[in-house]
């Protein structure tokens, strides 16, 4: 899942940042609420995990502007604020569920995947489940992609990285942008770690099928198309 972290405290957002990547899950981290606010609003997240004491913008009004602005991703609120009053007030303003602070590590990141998963299935939920392009297809739910009838098995990264250029087909994807919605944003831009996953796909989605789908733009980055029939 792709999860961002909201929270001021910079060691404890390291702390909970770390343990979340080590658990397979790519992480972003912003440091206040208004920062927050942003990230949340231009990124494609799985779940939010907000501080409620936030520098900037509070977690509670936070939460608020997103719901007025039709965002639904689940958020778990974090707080040492631990009475009823309190859990009250963020599940009212949009929270979907709220952890007290000091929590152990193992029901945060339970709690987060229990919301993950709650996000997926909910049928209300206004979510593309099936990508499609050509005689590509991709089943978010089942996690299954085929081409031209055939099952394709791919590794999680894969996956990610092919529903990435699946949504953006026919758009040139820089390596930057792959990273930052792919992997962790702080990787180096220069790695090659694109490069290696892309050569790893285009086994995987080209090599027994015509035509390749998967191109190089030279000096951009990458992109899904199929070539254009003759006029």
């Amino acid at each position: 899942m792709r999860i961002l972290v909201i929270e001021d405290d910079r060691e404890a957002a390291s702390f909970m940042a770390k343990g979340l990547r080590e658990s397979g899950h790519v992480v972003d981290v912003a440091a206040d609420g208004r920062e927050g606010l942003v990230a949340a609003q231009t990124g494609d997240y799985d779940v939010l995990v907000v501080d409620r004491m936030l520098p900037g913008l509070d977690g509670l009004a936070l939460v608020r502007t997103l719901r007025a602005t039709g965002n639904h991703t689940p958020v778990l609120f974090l707080s040492a604020l631990g009475e009823v009053d309190d859990r009250v007030k963020g599940l009212r303003a949009g929270g979907d569920d709220y952890l007290v602070k000091p929590y152990a590590f193992t029901e945060l990141l339970a709690r987060i995947e229990a919301l993950g998963r709650r996000h997926v299935a909910a049928p209300t939920e206004a979510r593309e489940t099936v990508l499609r392009y050509r005689d590509l297809t991709m089943d978010l739910l089942t996690r299954r992609v085929e081409r031209a009838g055939r099952p394709i098995d791919l590794q999680p990264r894969e996956f990610k990285l092919l529903e990435v250029l699946m949504r953006h087909a026919e758009q040139v994807m820089t390596r930057t942008m792959l990273l930052e919605k792919v992997w962790d944003y702080r990787f180096d831009p220069q790695t090659n770690v694109i490069d290696v996953h892309i050569s790893r796909l285009r086994q995987k989605i080209d090599r027994d099928f015509d035509p390749p789908l998967i191109h190089t733009v030279r000096g951009a980055g990458y992109t899904l198309r199929a070539p254009r029939d003759p006029s």
